[in-house]
């Protein structure tokens, strides 16, 4: 008897967190910290808003349009693309999907077969390795040791004939941390020796503490052959519930994606686009200072932990929307973030679910998405860790 694709894999981690809510009440002068989802909850800017408004009275938005996006936002990023990384990208090596989720699905989709192998850093992002499981493709984790950036020379030891691609997402979630740009270029160079694909999600690249480029690899004039870079709307312009993302590479592997999306969803939803097109036009600035908020609340974090240092708390990383937390406590992080939920009104995901069952580190870490939670509710949540009174891990928690 065959097995549903579905089946291969886990409950999606946002939605089984939740499930925690349920039966605990949350008082007015002590409400619930959410910090378990990184996705902006405020709405678009309003001048967004207008420009979709007006886009709702044309009878385009409300048709099919090409499957691989609207040309002129294809056009649109291919350009802000070249200047930002001082490199070339055509118009025909961009694919608009519906959010980058979709953009990772079907570049795996052009890649690998049944039994075929894609690389992910552990601790990983949870859809990619749901996404992999559905698919029939097997996950080979990548250790990254105590400064959680994966090793090229280690990645080398994995790859073996099934190896497709190797996925990397900088800055990165869960942990925060931005890969060095030489980093990043020893795993372009040890996928090109090896034949196969990597895998770049930069969601989160608009985020990111560094100025300039955080990496070269756009201005190789052949890096289409090697390098699939994704990208995200979503959280540079709040567009999370319009499921606007990208995937940038060779006009060849477009026409399989193309295939996918067609299958799908036939085409990208064209509001969300057109919003998007107008944010990439007018939005520059004020892209720039919700950057220098985000940092601000990244500094915050930075400045605030000794608090919890003091305790056995470790800060391992802390970049873009995520700071990831090592804890001090005798028990398991599974078992922790539920009970977060009751003593602290903190909702918090436990590493378990951003790591394989069998390593040890998903129990000592927490990831804190702190892109919805102001200075004064980071406070506030250390106000609420700092007060937990839980059994310590005889080790102090260390890993």
């Amino acid at each position: 008897m065959t097995v549903p694709r579905t089946k291969a894999t886990f409950r999606p981690p946002i939605i089984a967190a939740q499930q925690w809510l349920k039966g605990v009440a949350f008082p007015a002068d002590r409400p619930l910290i959410n910090v378990s989802q990184a996705a902006p909850t405020a709405p678009p800017p309003g001048p967004m808003r207008a420009a979709m408004a007006k886009a709702l009275e044309e009878t385009s938005t409300h048709l099919y349009g090409p499957d691989l996006g609207l040309p002129e936002l294809r056009d649109a990023l291919a350009g802000r693309w070249s200047d930002l990384y001082g490199g070339t990208v055509t118009a025909d090596q961009v694919g608009i999907t519906s959010g980058c989720n979709q953009a990772f699905a079907a570049v795996i989709a052009t890649l690998c077969g049944e039994g075929d192998e894609v690389i992910l850093p552990v601790p990983w992002y949870f859809n990619h390795k749901m996404w992999l499981d559905m698919s029939g493709v097997k996950t080979v984790p990548l250790s990254t040791g105590p400064d959680l950036i994966p090793d090229p020379k280690a990645a080398a030891a994995l790859i073996t004939p099934r190896t497709r691609a190797i996925a990397l997402v900088s800055p990165n979630n869960p942990t925060g941390i931005e890969y060095p740009a030489e980093v990043i270029h020893g795993f372009r160079d040890l996928a090109r020796d090896a034949g196969i694909q990597l895998i770049l999600d930069e969601t989160y690249r608009d985020f990111d503490s560094r100025t300039g480029a955080p990496h070269d690899l756009l201005a190789d004039p052949n890096w289409s052959d090697t390098v699939i870079p994704l990208y995200s709307f979503s959280k540079s312009f709040r567009l999370t519930g319009h499921r606007v993302g990208a995937v940038m590479t060779s006009a060849q592997r477009l026409e399989e994606v193309e295939k996918f999306i067609d299958a799908v969803t036939i085409c990208p939803a064209q509001l969300g686009q057109r919003a998007a097109l107008w944010g990439l036009q007018n939005l520059t600035q004020w892209l720039a200072g919700e950057r220098a908020e985000i940092l601000s609340r990244r500094a915050a974090i930075e400045t605030g932990f000794p608090r919890l240092a003091r305790q056995g708390w470790r800060l391992r990383g802390v970049g873009a929307y995520f700071a990831y937390f090592e804890h001090p406590f005798a028990m398991s992080a599974d078992e922790l973030a539920p009970l977060l939920v009751q003593k602290a009104h903190v909702l918090a995901l436990p590493a378990t679910m951003f790591t394989p069952p069998d390593d040890p580190s998903g129990a000592r870490h927490l990831r804190i998405a702190f892109a919805n939670v102001d200075h004064a509710g980071i406070t506030t949540l250390f106000d609420r860790l700092e007060a937990l009174s839980l059994p310590l891990a005889p080790t102090g928690g260390a890993a």
